[in-house]
C-alpha cells in the first residue's frame, strides 16, 4: 500500500508519539488535558485509514475478567471512562453518551486444571471488586439453554461492566479533540532516531519524507510494529506480530438471549454481535510471527477447525452464513503477555505503550492517562503502572497473565 507523506509544521516538538492508533490518540488527549503541560505534540501515523490497524480489527469488548489485579483495576477504569465520556470530555455536546452491551464473558473449563484456574482467577477478580460468578453447568444451562455442555465442569461469567463498547466513537473523539487542543496529527513514518553521544535520550527522529525533529520525549505506539520502533533506539523489545482471524456470521436459527462472549477450551471464542448474527475469533494451532504486512486469511481454519467447534458448542451454529472475515494483528508480547510501559531502562526519554497482547483497547484509557502523567510530573498521580515498566523486561522478570484470548 503507498502511503500518503504529510511533513510536521515545526522542527521541535515536546513530546513525539510514534503510532497514532487508539494508543497514541489516548496519549495525545490526556497530555493536553494534564494539569502542568503546555508542550507541543506531534503524532506520527503511517496510515490514516487504520486499514490494518489493531484498533480497527478488534473485538472492542471489555471484560474485568483477568488474573492480574492491576489489569481488573485498568479494565474498572475503562468501563468508568466510556459510560462517562461526555463528562470526561468536559460536556463536549458533539461527544455521544456510550453505554457497555453487557452480555459479559463466558470462560468455559472442561477439566479440574482449567476450572481450579477459574477459581483462582475468581478470587482475585472478587478481591478487586468485579462482579465475577462462578457457574456449575446446570446454572450455565438454566440461563443460556443453546449450550451443549458436554464435559464442561466449570464457567466464569460477569455481567458487570463486561462486554461491547464503541470503541470507534471513543477513538475519534479522543483525536478530534487532541488537535482542537493543538496536537498536530501527521500521516508519516519514523524511519530512524538519533540518540546523544551518551546514549541516554533520543534527540530526534528522522521522518520517511526526510524531515528531522528534535523530540523532548517518545512515545512507542506503533502497535505490532512496537519492536520496529524501539530497534531504531537501539533496543531490544519482545512484542511480535501474531495473527488473528475473525468471522462475522448470521445463524439460520438466532439465538433467543444475548450470548456471553464464550471461550471454549479449545480457545475459540464467539459473542453477540447484534441482528442474528455473531462475531468469532481464532488462530491456527501453529502461531507464529508475521510479517507485519501479513494479512491474508488461513483458506481451512474455518472449515475444518472453528465451525466445527462452533458447532458443537451451539448447536444452532451447525446452520450458520459467514457474512464477513478477516485477519488482524495482535501486539504480543512474548515475556508475559501484559503491557510494557514507562520509561527505557538507560534511554530517559523513550516511553513505551506496547505489547498488549489483544487487550490493548479496553486499556487505552488508563494506560494513556497513565502515560501522559508520567511524561509530565515523572510519576503517575492516579493508578500505579509501575509493575509494567520495562525493567521487567530488561531483567527477565515476567508478570505473567494468564487470562489471554
Amino acid at each position: 500500500m503507498t502511503f500518503a507523506v504529510q511533513a510536521p509544521s515545526q522542527d521541535k516538538y515536546d513530546v513525539v508519539i510514534v503510532g497514532g492508533g487508539m494508543m497514541g490518540a489516548s496519549v495525545a488527549w490526556f497530555l493536553t488535558g494534564e494539569q502542568g503541560f503546555d508542550g507541543r505534540v506531534l503524532v506520527v501515523e503511517r496510515d490514516r485509514t487504520y486499514r490494518d490497524a489493531s484498533t480497527t480489527h478488534t473485538n472492542s469488548c471489555m471484560r474485568q475478567q483477568f488474573s492480574n489485579t492491576l489489569n481488573i483495576r485498568i479494565s474498572q477504569f475503562a468501563a468508568e471512562f466510556v459510560k462517562n465520556l461526555r463528562q470526561f470530555m468536559g460536556g463536549d455536546d458533539r461527544v455521544p453518551e456510550l453505554k457497555i452491551h453487557n452480555f459479559g464473558y463466558m470462560y468455559l473449563a472442561d477439566n479440574a486444571a482449567a476450572a481450579d484456574v477459574l477459581r483462582m482467577k475468581h478470587a482475585t477478580q472478587v478481591a478487586a471488586g468485579a462482579g465475577t460468578q462462578l457457574m456449575y453447568p446446570d446454572e450455565i444451562g438454566a440461563a443460556y439453554p443453546f449450550y451443549n455442555l458436554d464435559g464442561i465442569i466449570l464457567g466464569s461469567h460477569n455481567r458487570i461492566d463486561e462486554g461491547f463498547w464503541d470503541a470507534t466513537a471513543v477513538f475519534d473523539c479522543w483525536r478530534r479533540q487532541a488537535r482542537e487542543r493543538g496536537v498536530e496529527f501527521v500521516e508519516n513514518e519514523v524511519v530512524a532516531m538519533t540518540l546523544n553521544t551518551a546514549g541516554t535520550r533520543v534527540d530526534s527522529v528522522t521522518l520517511k519524507s526526510g524531515e528531522v525533529v528534535a523530540c523532548g520525549q517518545v512515545v512507542n505506539a506503533s502497535g505490532p510494529r512496537a519492536a520496529a520502533t524501539a530497534r531504531m533506539a537501539g533496543i531490544a523489545l519482545p512484542v511480535e506480530p501474531r495473527k488473528r482471524f475473525t468471522w462475522v456470521f448470521s445463524a439460520e436459527t438466532p439465538l433467543d438471549r444475548d450470548l456471553p462472549l464464550t471461550i471454549d477450551p479449545s480457545g475459540v471464542h464467539v459473542r453477540e454481535y447484534g441482528g442474528g448474527s455473531y462475531q468469532c475469533g481464532a488462530h491456527t494451532a501453529l502461531d507464529p510471527a508475521v510479517a507485519y504486512d501479513d494479512f491474508t486469511m488461513d483458506p481451512d481454519i474455518w472449515q475444518d477447525h472453528v465451525w466445527p467447534i462452533l458447532a458443537n458448542r451451539i448447536p444452532q451454529f451447525e446452520a450458520i452464513r459467514v457474512q464477513s472475515e478477516w485477519a488482524g494483528h495482535y501486539a504480543y508480547n512474548t515475556l508475559d503477555q501484559n503491557a510494557i510501559s514507562g520509561p527505557h531502562t538507560t534511554i530517559a526519554n523513550f516511553f513505551f505503550l506496547n505489547g498488549f497482547s489483544g487487550h490493548g483497547l479496553q486499556q487505552s484509557p488508563a494506560m494513556g492517562r497513565g502515560t501522559a502523567e508520567y511524561l509530565v510530573h515523572g510519576e503517575y498521580r492516579t493508578l500505579d503502572l509501575s509493575p509494567f515498566h520495562f525493567e521487567r523486561i530488561a531483567a527477565n522478570r515476567p508478570i505473567v497473565e494468564e487470562a489471554i484470548i
